[in-house]
């Protein structure tokens, strides 16, 4: 099976590389920066799981692209989508399966579009990975794991075949029947985590230590309110483990978009947030929702003013 991952970032170098390390066929569809970068230092993994080198990995830019593949896998940031979308276009034939692992439902409404929604499967991983400043790749928590599967539930052949491609590389995979489910619990816990660690500047424990585990307890309840609405209920196993994961004192955990403000880089908050309340608004007053909405907000304004201030910076 031939593979392309698109881009050799945290989510796509982690899980590409472990399978081209495990004797996959895997190409990384990168910019001529990265190719550079890779060709030289090579696709470097740093994990508990055990760490990976893999002197110049394959690569391609996407003007050289030719031909279609047999499956895509994509993990870019949202904003990033449309441009990802362009850039691997023409490995999209007939048969192609497209496996994308970012959080929240509007890239499969946008893929489905764009490519026919047949072609894309449903998909989402658990891990926790960034790159250091030479672009190695640093696994930061004891989780390695990803689930896909076909919109509608069936065990088709193509899915199968990805579930044996797949299986026996350094990481944990798994074929769903509900994947669409599980994407849609995974958004709830994401879009509370991004909200109250952005909206409180802290982390997990430190908004315990401060007593306000309520009000990130409370935005819980208002995300899986939308997901039930939308017929994707949160299971009572899975909000009991949200509500762990929020409560928890000390916990150092807290959501990547937290991250990216704190080194003023771009964030997903339309994606996560805003489009969660577009989906569960409709027809809502402005007091429906009141903390995701403030939290929205929040980003919103960081947003603007991140904007007027690169605007205002003097060109390099």
């Amino acid at each position: 099976m031939r593979i392309l991952v698109v881009g050799a970032g945290a989510i796509g170098g982690y899980f590409g590389g472990r399978l081209l390390q495990a004797g996959r066929d895997v190409t990384f569809l990168v910019r001529p920066r990265r190719a550079a970068q890779l060709a030289k230092t090579g696709l470097v993994i740093r994990s508990r799981f055990g760490d990976a080198n893999m002197p110049s990995p394959p690569t391609v830019t996407a003007d050289a692209l030719r031909a279609p593949v047999d499956l895509i896998l994509l993990s870019c940031k949202s904003y990033d989508l449309q441009s990802a979308a362009d850039s691997f276009a023409a490995a999209v034939g007939p048969d192609t399966a497209i496996l994308p692992f970012l959080n929240g439902m509007g890239h499969m409404d946008y893929l489905g579009k764009r490519f026919g929604a047949g072609a894309v499967l449903g998909g989402q991983c658990v891990i926790s990975v960034t790159l250091d400043g030479d672009g190695h790749i640093l696994h930061l928590n004891d989780t390695h794991g990803l689930s896909f599967g076909e919109q509608n539930g069936e065990t088709s052949p193509r899915a199968e075949a990805i579930a044996s491609t797949l299986s026996g590389a350094n990481f944990e995979s798994r074929l769903s029947k509900t994947i669409l489910h599980e994407m849609w619990e995974k958004w709830v816990l994401i879009a509370t985590m991004a909200g109250s660690n952005c909206l409180m500047r802290a982390t997990v424990g430190d908004i315990v230590a401060a007593g306000a585990e309520n009000l990130s307890l409370a935005l819980l309840d208002e995300c899986a309110r939308i997901a039930t609405a939308q017929k994707f209920a949160p299971s009572a196993a899975a909000m009991t483990r949200n509500r762990g994961m929020l409560t928890m004192p000390g916990s150092t955990f807290a959501a990547s978009m937290l991250r990216d403000i704190e080194r003023g880089a771009p964030t997903e908050a339309d994606h996560i947030l805003g489009d969660l309340i577009r989906r569960g608004g409709a027809g809502s007053g402005p007091n429906d929702l009141p903390l995701l909405r403030i939290a929205y907000a929040h980003l919103r304004a960081y947003e603007a003013r991140r904007k007027r201030e690169n605007s205002a910076a003097p060109a390099a």
